[in-house]
């Protein structure tokens, strides 16, 4: 007789919950949830099929985040919903790790990318999408759109700048996707 060797009685350990409740709300970038802090950024970052194609893959591999500087560690090389990664930037003990989860993707013909919602351990709660479309004249225009508000002491302690922050980091992915495009 196999004795059972896992105790039956210990529960699963919790993977860390969302932190809104407006989840898969950067679909209707007309339609962003009040009381958040709105972001919408877009710019042109190639033209033509390859370029789209380039950039999708460049967007959903996490490839466009490295390249802007960020480090990224995922449970998946690419998006797909339920994914848990964590996106850090800055070095050594300055280095601010934030951890997401991958809430909805879009593989379609004209349009790729995904989103990501925020996780316990964030120090903002709310959701950032990533998408890449080919428009009618063959430009290839990438879109960052989010929205966030403070949940940590130190983010409502830094107001304004966090704002200014994130539009700053948003055109620093579009510069890298650009580049990325172009390679």
């Amino acid at each position: 007789m196999t004795r059972l060797t896992h105790d039956l009685s210990r529960p699963a350990p919790r993977r860390p919950a969302l932190t809104y409740r407006e989840v898969g709300a950067t679909r209707t970038p007309e339609a962003l949830p009040a009381d958040y802090h709105h972001l919408r950024h877009s710019t042109v970052v190639g033209h033509g099929r390859a370029a789209f194609e380039s950039a999708g893959a460049a967007v959903t591999t996490w490839r466009m985040h490295r390249a802007s500087g960020a480090r990224v560690r995922a449970d998946a090389g690419r998006a797909e919903p339920g994914v848990r990664l964590e996106v850090s930037l800055g070095a050594g003990p300055l280095r601010l790790g934030v951890p997401c989860s991958v809430i909805w993707t879009a593989y379609e013909e004209n349009r790729t990318g995904f989103a990501y919602g925020t996780l316990s351990g964030h120090a903002e709660c709310g959701e950032e999408s990533f998408v890449v479309e080919l428009e009618p004249d063959g430009a290839v225009r990438f879109t960052v759109t989010a929205f966030s508000r403070p949940a940590t002491w130190y983010t409502r302690l830094a107001g304004p700048v966090v704002p200014r922050l994130q539009h700053a980091y948003a055109r620093r992915l579009g510069r890298a996707l650009r580049r990325l495009v172009k390679a």
